[in-house]
């Protein structure tokens, strides 16, 4: 049995669980997550397994 975890779902939900603890952090989060997807799809990386 092979488990292979993705980049996107994996940010999106420690955002989530950070909106949910700290919902003033919404804005950082947010952006953070926008430059670091962007930056991934720009490097051809947005199919990058850990």
């Amino acid at each position: 049995m092979s488990f292979t975890l993705s980049i996107g779902p994996l940010v999106s939900l420690i955002a989530g669980i950070l909106i949910l603890v700290m919902p003033r952090l919404l804005s950082t989060i947010v952006a953070l997550y926008l430059i670091i997807m962007g930056i991934l799809g720009l490097l051809g990386m947005h199919s990058l397994k850990v």
